[in-house]
């Protein structure tokens, strides 16, 4: 694949349509263009997210030989130790939003840190850059999604500091903020 790309473009190696609408929002701001780019990574299992962001986007871009960024997030919870840490996708995906609220059901200590690791490569990069973003915040007692049901996995049940909403409850770009 050898073509020219005019302007500014990246593409977001990624099959959810959640992460991909959200990175748009905020890269349009920058005149950035983006583009969905589904490419088969394996996401090695890891404590790190950055070391899984790392991995994934070498691998994407080995595939691709386009500017591309991956996104590796995760919730970390202090009374559960930082669990589910950087397994919250494969924890929503079994015990969802309820069983981690089961899971709290009895623990006041409800603080909790979103964590978010954006890898970028390109040809013109020796090795990838990493951009890490993190938003501390507290597991709220019920799922709470507002009435455009916005947001997906954890957001409904995680609350910022000093706002009285969940990410579910705030627009895409009030969330895109933090």
């Amino acid at each position: 694949m050898n073509f020219q790309l005019k302007g500014r473009v990246i593409f977001f190696a990624t099959n959810n349509v959640n992460k991909f609408n959200e990175a748009r929002v905020v890269l349009v701001e920058y005149k950035i263009a983006v583009g969905m780019l589904r490419v088969k990574t394996l996401e090695i299992q890891s404590d790190s997210l950055e070391e899984i962001a790392k991995t994934s986007v070498m691998e994407a871009f080995r595939k691709c030989h386009l500017p591309v960024i991956v996104e590796d997030a995760g919730l970390f919870v202090e009374a559960l130790k930082g669990f589910p840490g950087p397994y919250a996708a494969f924890t929503h995906k079994t015990v969802g939003n309820q069983g981690l609220l089961r899971l709290m059901e009895h623990i006041d200590a409800r603080k909790a840190e979103f964590q978010s690791v954006i890898a970028y490569c390109s040809a013109d990069l020796e090795s990838p850059i990493c951009f890490k973003g993190e938003v501390v915040g507290e597991i709220t007692r019920r799922e709470r999604s507002g009435k455009n049901n916005q947001g997906f996995g954890f957001d409904p049940i995680f609350k910022p500091n000093n706002i009285d909403k969940t990410f579910a409850e705030m627009t895409v770009a009030e969330k895109n903020k933090y």
